[in-house]
């Protein structure tokens, strides 16, 4: 899968935040709009990088539509950590090394 620019944002902030995320709040911490942000996690889902669960509450206690929060698989780390290699190697001139 080819990562754009904005699914490593998504990627890197769920790698590095310890705080859960569901989309509204990775919306506005990355100033993304929920026509790019949700086919990316569709995407990064889909393949296996993140996992997207519901929250269990109940709707009408809460007085909203339950969230759905996102966090990175085994593999999303591991994406994300020889993607991160990848560029920083770039960045210094050398060739990033598998």
């Amino acid at each position: 899968m080819r990562l754009t620019p904005n699914a490593l944002r998504v990627l890197a902030l769920l790698y590095h935040d310890t705080e859960p995320h569901y989309g509204l709040s990775l919306s506005k911490t990355l100033s993304l709009g929920s026509g790019t942000l949700y086919p990316i996690l569709d995407k990064l889902e889909d393949a296996g990088l993140l996992t997207g669960t519901w929250e269990d509450i109940d709707p009408h206690l809460a007085g909203r539509r339950p969230r759905r929060f996102y966090s990175l698989t085994g593999e999303g780390m591991r994406t994300f950590e020889r993607e991160r290699h990848a560029l920083l190697a770039t960045l210094q001139g050398g060739v990033p090394h598998a």
